[in-house]
């Protein structure tokens, strides 16, 4: 029988991370990594594993790195804390590992914006590859939007890791803030950089391919939204990146 790992990192993730971590009790082990909770999380975590670590925040790609340097399993599943495994998926992913296919497994995503599910708007089906062997995969050491670096095949399963990524407008404009600081210094350290142009003239654009390509508008107001806050998030990134260039 193959062995699973699940692998998250946290911040103040008490809210989600009961959910989450019930989700997949049935694995064979957790690793939890946190970076500073000042809220209830870590002493969640401590009721489902004992395997829960402190370290400061480096970026996303290396702090699920240092996640997965943790386990010891022969498969690692890496999660989000407000992602949720369904009993459909669990089933999809255990026989994944045992057929043994591939090395790693594309999961389709279905996400959550303010009490809706969005199929359209470019969020669905939102492939990401989470399953897949411990010795051959690594995350690429990205500040944000990091990728699973792999060694071998992929696949691809059909039932949905379940998101529920902006429960309220105040997540959508942490969350704008955190990933556009995180993006603008991603650009800076690698050599980009940003006219005065850029900010409205790509914002605009973020809104439009999210609204109208990518058919957003099929998502009622939800997809305004969507395709609005994608603009303030270009917006705000390429607006920081030239204030680090300045």
């Amino acid at each position: 029988m193959s062995s699973l790992s699940i692998t998250l990192i946290t911040k103040n993730e008490a809210h989600n991370l009961r959910a989450c971590l019930e989700s997949v009790s049935w694995a064979d082990e957790i690793i939890v990594v946190d970076s500073g909770s000042t809220d209830d999380t870590v002493a969640i975590a401590r009721e489902f594993t004992q395997h829960v670590y402190i370290h400061d925040w480096p970026g996303f790609g290396a702090q699920k790195n240092r996640a997965l340097d943790y386990a010891t399993k022969d498969w690692v599943l890496s999660l989000d804390a407000d992602e949720r495994v369904t009993p459909e998926l669990r089933a999809q992913l255990i026989k994944a590992m045992e057929g043994a296919s591939a090395e790693g497994f594309y999961l389709p995503r279905l996400s959550q914006f303010c009490g809706r599910f969005i199929r359209h708007s470019g969020w669905y089906p939102d492939y990401v590859l989470r399953l897949f062997k411990r010795k051959q995969g690594r995350f690429s050491d990205d500040l944000v939007h990091e990728s699973v670096i792999l060694q071998g095949r992929t696949g691809k399963l059909s039932s949905p890791l379940l998101h529920y990524s902006y429960l309220a407008e105040a997540d959508v404009e942490r969350k704008i803030e955190q990933y556009s600081s995180a993006a603008a210094q991603q650009m800076y350290s690698k050599g980009k950089t940003a006219t005065s142009a850029d900010a409205p003239v790509r914002g605009a654009w973020a809104f439009l391919r999210t609204y109208c390509l990518r058919l957003g508008f099929l998502d009622g107001v939800a997809g305004f939204n969507i395709a609005r806050m994608n603009a303030r998030t270009t917006y705000r990134k390429y607006e920081k990146l030239r204030s680090l260039i300045l």
